[in-house]
């Protein structure tokens, strides 16, 4: 017998680890690999911004209408598109910068030395707004620069007076678009090893609302934060992240414990009968203890039954082997020794048989060789009727005509439902029907009854006739290859064997009725 060749091979129960392990870690890998924390933390820190931007620009166009009296001077007019609808009562700013989408530039610009100075209005409402952004500097830890609206920083701790908008960001709030970017950023102080795995601790978020007043820019609120570090978050919020993490493992161990109760351990079962069956223990046929799923019951059931059926077959070719044997081993005794003394005689050696004897000894060689010739076609009727049916079906009615004119000499009576399809060809049907009706002859039966009863996955045919009882002893061996009570009326033992194998090839059955007089048998032949 061929097998695969000899190399490492995991196991089931590695390779379910292996899965579950790799399950178990994919909400790590998307929260590293893909930015999916870093990216919330910055989307939270721009939303941070654009809330403390509108109250600082509210604030801001309040005061420039104000002084709108005095001729202060606005900036650009804000493109009609860009202006929100105004029957819409909310208009609210999404943060949507991606850490791994195009947002991040390079390290901000440094500001520029402007030709001309701010307005003197501006940088008054400047120094009214200083003291509002340094407080809440204090609490938000962001940095602000309040611009006019050529782009001059007008409040701030650092860049006073100089000129901002050359910056992108910048350059489109100062047309009346709001922007935020991502900026690479130079830490204050060296960062941990480790920190390089987050790269939002290497970025800078800038956020530019413009101060819109008469549809007209009055200014700039240009505000900038570091992102909140993942570790530094992954920390504050450890004990929901230790919790997570054992629920992620509690499941891990719980899904693993299923795949083992209804995957591995049934398979080992398994496994371990088939050994055990190779071994010809007959007592590992017994079901299963664990079936785990249904469809490793289903392959359960059939590998089991397929192996009983195997062993079934292989005690049935070994007892019938043996018969076979001995069945065949007194003809061929006889016919041996028949032929040895006719040989003797036709070399004239003392003692040579008289023509009579010959005679005698030539009939018996004929008899032996036609219950051998008898043997073999009830052999080859046997091996056909083991076979696998192939789409068949027929009716018993043209079975019963074809019945009658096998048996001219018998009275042969049927009724009941003859029309209904069963599974099994014309010519099975006839085998099965022929060996019943033969034996019955030879038991000196004159009239045979059959009666088909319509069930609902078969037809029930009864088969009744007035010859010889079967005495007690026998009734239970009947059905046995080479058994037979007319051995020496040429019987072979092999026409019962044969109705019952071809019965069960096609998933019928056959069995013997008890009855006073005569012989009854039941046949159930599947419907097609």
């Amino acid at each position: 017998m061929s097998r695969a060749p000899d190399k490492w091979r995991p196991s089931l129960g590695f390779v379910i680890f292996t899965v579950l392990a790799t399950v178990a870690v994919l909400p790590l890998v998307g929260l590293f690999f893909f930015r999916l924390y870093d990216n919330q933390l910055i989307r939270q820190t721009q939303a941070e911004l654009i809330a403390q931007s509108r109250v600082v620009a509210t604030i801001y166009a309040q005061e420039v209408e104000k002084r709108l009296s005095s001729g202060i001077e606005l900036g650009a007019e804000v493109p009609p598109g860009v202006l929100p609808d105004p029957n819409d009562q909310v208009t609210p700013i999404r943060p949507a910068l991606d850490l791994a989408g195009n947002d991040l530039l390079r390290r901000r610009p440094d500001a520029l030395p402007t030709n001309r100075p701010a307005d003197p209005a501006y940088v008054e409402i400047g120094a009214k707004l200083t003291p509002i952004i340094r407080e809440t500097q204090k609490v938000t830890l962001a940095g602000f620069r309040i611009l006019d609206p050529q782009g001059v920083v007008i409040a701030g701790r650092a860049e006073l007076g100089q000129s901002l908008a050359h910056i992108e960001e910048v350059a489109d709030a100062l047309h009346g678009q709001y922007r935020a970017t991502l900026r690479n950023r130079v830490p204050d102080k060296a960062v941990p090893p480790i920190y390089s795995i987050s790269r939002g601790v290497g970025v800078h978020v800038f956020s530019a609302m413009p101060v819109i007043v008469n549809n007209r820019v009055a200014g700039v609120i240009y505000t900038t934060r570091t992102p909140r570090n993942i570790f530094d978050h992954l920390y504050q919020e450890r004990g929901k992240f230790i919790l997570a993490g054992l629920a992620v493992i509690l499941g891990t161990l719980t899904i693993g414990l299923v795949f083992w109760r209804t995957v591995t351990l049934p398979m080992r079962e398994l496994i371990e009968r088939a050994a055990r069956i190779g071994r010809g223990d007959r007592e590992a046929f017994k079901p299963l203890r664990h079936y785990g799923t249904r469809e490793f019951a289903q392959l359960s059931h059939s590998f089991l039954g397929m192996a009983e059926q195997l062993a079934r077959r292989s005690d049935y070719i070994a007892t019938f082997s043996a018969h076979l044997t001995h069945e065949l081993k007194s003809p061929l005794t006889s016919i041996k020794g028949a032929a040895e003394l006719l040989q003797d005689s036709f070399q004239d050696k003392l003692g040579s048989l008289t023509p009579s004897e010959q005679r005698t000894f030539v009939a018996n060689i004929l008899s032996d060789a036609a219950r051998l010739e008898a043997m073999a076609q009830r052999l080859r009727e046997l091996a056909r009727a083991e076979g696998l049916p192939q789409n068949e079906r027929t009716e018993l009615a043209p079975v019963i005509g074809d019945l009658k004119n096998r048996f001219p000499a018998a009275h042969i009576e049927a009724s009941g439902n003859l029309d209904r399809p069963i599974g099994m060809s014309g010519e099975k049907a006839l085998i099965v029907l022929s060996h019943l009706a033969d034996n019955a002859m030879r038991h000196r039966a004159k009239n045979i009854r059959l009666e088909a009863v319509d069930e609902r996955t078969s037809v029930r045919l009864t088969m009744r006739n007035d010859g010889d009882p079967i005495s007690p002893p026998n009734r239970d061996r009947i059905f046995d290859a080479f058994f037979t009570t007319r051995r020496d009326g040429g019987g072979t033992g092999m026409g019962l064997a044969i109705a019952r194998a071809v019965m069960a090839s096609h998933g019928g059955s056959i069995r013997l009725l008890p009855t006073e007089d005569g012989a009854a048998f039941e046949l159930q032949f599947p419907v097609a």
